[in-house]
């Protein structure tokens, strides 16, 4: 990763799942879950990335640093750069969940990268934490940057509808995994009452925009 920790129990937090802890009974009391270091390395992890596109894009106004920040600290793209890494290996799982298939799970892998990021900022400061974010991120970064503002994918399908003549698309939730504050949900996109395409995310919109794409590359062939 680019940083050797002080302290390597910080990092072995960063990689418990609760549902391990869940199951370990009382051998399992003095361990601690991954939830709060990926609550303080959420907010840590944004403003790593918020600071970098800062001086990277010096001409573009707030609106479009918003887009380009939103790509990059989305589920998807940090459950991308932890798979990357091979985080789901060293999770900790319990055995209901690593038999579902939680050691590729989007949403635990991006808990566990925001983790880590937790994690460092404890142990080495946010200076330390933000170069181990923007090293981590960077493959990310040049590829959002190198793309051009990504443009919202239903916005893009709401356009394309009404180009069609056909009625506006409309959105459905179609299922939810995981734990209250690590959930994946998978979403529809349909019009005309006709399912257009399907997609996943750690958020509902994350999910819509997924199958917005889908929908996008039926209707034009077109990849956003």
């Amino acid at each position: 990763m680019g940083l050797k920790f002080r302290d390597p129990a910080l990092l072995e937090q960063a990689l418990i799942h609760p549902s391990y802890i869940n199951e370990a009974g009382p051998s399992g009391s003095a361990l601690v879950s991954y939830d709060r270091l990926e609550f303080l390395g959420d907010a840590v992890l944004g403003a790593a990335v918020t600071a970098e596109l800062f001086h990277r894009c010096p001409d573009l106004p707030e609106g479009q640093l918003t887009k380009l920040r939103s790509s990059l600290v989305s589920g998807n793209t940090l459950a991308r750069v932890a798979r990357g890494l091979q985080v789901g290996q060293y999770l900790r799982l319990g055995r209901g969940e690593a038999a579902s298939g939680g050691a590729n799970r989007d949403t635990n892998l991006a808990a566990a990268l925001e983790a880590i990021v937790g994690a460092a900022f404890l142990d080495r400061g946010f200076d330390q934490a933000r170069k181990l974010v923007i090293g981590l991120m960077d493959g990310e970064t040049q590829r959002v940057l190198s793309s051009g503002i990504p443009e919202d994918p239903k916005s893009r399908l709401q356009e394309v509808a009404q180009r069609m003549g056909n009625n506006p698309p409309s959105y459905r939730t179609v299922g939810e995994e995981g734990r209250d504050n690590s959930k994946e949900f998978e979403a529809e996109v349909l019009m005309n009452g006709e399912v257009l395409g399907r997609g996943r995310g750690t958020r509902k919109v994350d999910a819509q925009r997924q199958a917005a794409r889908e929908a996008l590359r039926r209707l034009e062939g077109v990849r956003t």
